[in-house]
């Protein structure tokens, strides 16, 4: 059973609101979502009903078409189907999956204004136009996303509840960790990369720290997302397809910023529009766009066309990259781990930044400026992020960078605007040049 922190939020939302709300938990399929509704319905309430939109019968449905109308009814077929008593403010209801059935959702307004239980539904691809088509989407939702496990919830899972506690109070005070308890650390946040946050494949590592395990249950869920993007992206499936394979090629290069052109000569950002959002949407990649003028904000001053491309889960990206290898004896996977191996260890350090970052509650914004007639005028900066209200500019680096050239000119040109400047790499924590060295496991302080 792995500790989730969005359980806590599930409590909060559980003893403020009582009942004055549904909540809703957004996140890629295999996110570990319906799990931990489950399980926070099992032990707050007398009573859970979970009903699982992607494999329900005809007749509950019947019931939500046709009886919904006289609520004691409606509650009481269910109650019988699925052989439940129902608790006045002590049953929870989880609607699983809701995009597969939106009358459910719609329906929402009218079970919340009721008052009698409690509601929690789970999903993804909750924006795309064939599941909100002709429903009314309830104002009496809460929110919150649900990403893949993060860094603490990782060291939960292999029994360590300490290091995370000495990081943040290290952060805080900006005190080095030393070489010792460093490296240690870094060894187990390259772990943490390798496997990844999907649930499945964190509990088959644990079971025998098996990389191996972790990675057959990782192709199951690259699996998966091809299913759902053949089912679900009808009419422009192959396009999202086309971005979701070219990902891990794009993301090799030096210029991450996402190259049509890779697909095909001709292929332009208007036609492709829709499946990068089906991609977003369904939250199996995270977007970057650059900040054209930091000046005036990111938010105001982004070009949604000029954008790069991240994975949510950077171990689903290690077996996406290597999906032609064959892990059977975790060569490959200690190979990465200990530095072996050739491969360019920027895509995988920035995706976990963006992943880090995305799941921190950031919205991904970098800056990209060129300049082919004055190269001294160009830079680019990997990631910007709002913090205490002004502009934090962020460079993953190795640890063998010798200099930060378009992290100065940046400062430089917008330092108004600039709060701190940041460089996230592998040594310990270091304050050079006026700009922050932190160990790229803590960018989940920022």
């Amino acid at each position: 059973m792995l500790r989730r922190k969005a359980y806590n939020h599930l409590l909060k939302w559980k003893n403020e609101m009582n009942g004055k709300t549904a909540m809703l938990v957004k996140g890629a399929r295999r996110v570990g979502k319906s799990f931990v509704c489950v399980q926070f319905g099992k032990n707050e309430y007398k009573s859970v009903i979970n009903i699982d939109f992607s494999n329900v019968s005809e007749e509950i449905k019947e019931y939500f078409n046709y009886d919904s109308s006289n609520l004691d009814i409606f509650f009481s077929k269910l109650s019988i189907f699925f052989n439940t008593r129902l608790h006045n403010r002590e049953t929870l209801f989880i609607f699983d999956e809701v995009q597969m059935f939106p009358r459910a959702r719609e329906l929402i307004k009218h079970l919340v204004a009721d008052g009698r239980y409690d509601y929690i539904e789970t999903g993804s691809l909750l924006s795309i136009q064939q599941n909100v088509m002709n429903i009314l989407i309830p104002s009496e939702e809460d929110v919150i996303e649900m990403f893949p496990l993060d860094f603490e919830e990782f060291l939960w899972a292999i029994g360590d509840d300490q290091t995370f506690p000495f990081l943040q109070s290290s952060y805080e005070e900006m005190r080095p960790l030393g070489q010792a308890l460093h490296k240690k650390v870094m060894n187990d946040f390259r772990q943490y990369m390798l496997v990844g946050g999907m649930p499945q494949a964190v509990l088959a590592f644990i079971k025998g720290m098996d990389y191996a395990a972790a990675d057959r249950e990782k192709k199951r869920i690259l699996t998966l997302y091809r299913n759902d993007i053949v089912k679900f992206a009808k009419g422009y499936e192959s396009r999202v397809t086309a971005i979701f394979d070219a990902l891990p090629g794009q993301l090799a290069k030096k210029e991450k910023k996402f190259k049509l052109s890779s697909i095909h000569k001709d292929a332009r950002f208007r036609v492709y529009e829709d499946a990068f959002m089906w991609l977003t949407d369904g939250m199996i990649c995270n977007p970057c766009f650059n900040a054209t003028d930091p000046n005036v904000g990111l938010a105001l001053s982004f070009d949604h066309t000029v954008h790069k491309l991240y994975m949510a889960d950077t171990g689903l990206l290690v077996t996406h990259a290597f999906a032609d290898n064959n892990f059977s004896d975790n060569e490959l996977y200690r190979a990465i781990l200990l530095d072996k191996l050739s491969v360019n260890e920027g895509m995988l350090t920035e995706n976990i930044v963006a992943q880090i970052l995305r799941s921190s509650g950031h919205r991904l914004y970098f800056y990209s400026r060129s300049d082919t007639n004055n190269r001294s005028n160009m830079m680019e900066i990997d990631f910007l992020i709002k913090k205490n209200g002004k502009i934090c500019p962020v460079e993953v680096k190795s640890s063998t960078y010798k200099q930060h050239i378009s992290l100065d000119k940046f400062n430089k040109k917008f330092r108004v605007a600039l709060g701190n400047s940041y460089i996230l790499y592998t040594k310990d924590i270091m304050i050079k040049d006026n700009i922050i060295h932190l160990p790229i496991y803590m960018t989940m302080f920022l």
